[in-house]
């Protein structure tokens, strides 16, 4: 089954949907783990877009993002991170670089600015090693703004850290005192 890179792109935001958000989209149920099974998976997507297991193990491979893992005999699956539904990915405490960024778009920063960064739908904040990170990951939701975390400041006073398996940093919270927004 050959498909297009618009095919997989595609099937790829489903999955996502299903193995972060909705897995009962295809009555299916994770695991608390997040582990689903692959040949589940795999005939619940069927029902919706042609796919077989080469056509997962591809967009397993080449997600730039890096979201998905297999377990070790790949046979099951789950999202490294961007969970909106209760699951333990495994996430190991992790010490953070003294700095962290977080990219988003410009009309977010009012409320970012008054609150701190807030996890919204997911389970955690999202921040980046680097600027360049940060602002690819703004851009995908309009004019970027990036601000600049604290982390180790943070995890002075007492703020968990995890690093997930695409090397998204991850937190449940930032309080402004920790936030300053990069000028351009």
């Amino acid at each position: 089954m050959k498909r297009t890179n618009a095919d997989l792109t595609k099937i790829s935001k489903y999955i996502s949907l299903i193995l972060r958000h909705k897995p009962e989209v295809i009555g299916m149920q994770l695991d608390a783990n997040g582990w689903a099974d692959v040949e589940e998976l795999l005939a619940g997507i069927g029902r919706k877009y042609p796919i077989d297991f080469e056509i997962l193990e591809e967009i397993v491979k080449t997600d730039n993002k890096q979201r998905y893992s297999f377990n070790e005999d790949k046979t099951k699956i789950r999202t490294n991170q961007g969970h909106s539904i209760q699951v333990d990915v495994e996430l190991s405490v992790t010490e953070p670089p003294e700095i962290l960024y977080h990219g988003t778009a410009e009309r977010f920063s009012a409320s970012i600015e008054a609150k701190g960064l807030l996890p919204g739908n997911r389970l955690y904040v999202h921040l980046s090693p680097d600027t360049e990170t940060a602002e690819k990951v703004g851009r995908r939701h309009g004019k970027p703004i990036i601000y600049l975390i604290n982390a180790g400041q943070m995890r002075q006073d007492g703020y968990i850290f995890y690093l997930s398996a695409n090397g998204v940093w991850l937190t449940k919270t930032v309080p402004v005192c920790y936030l300053k927004k990069l000028e351009e």
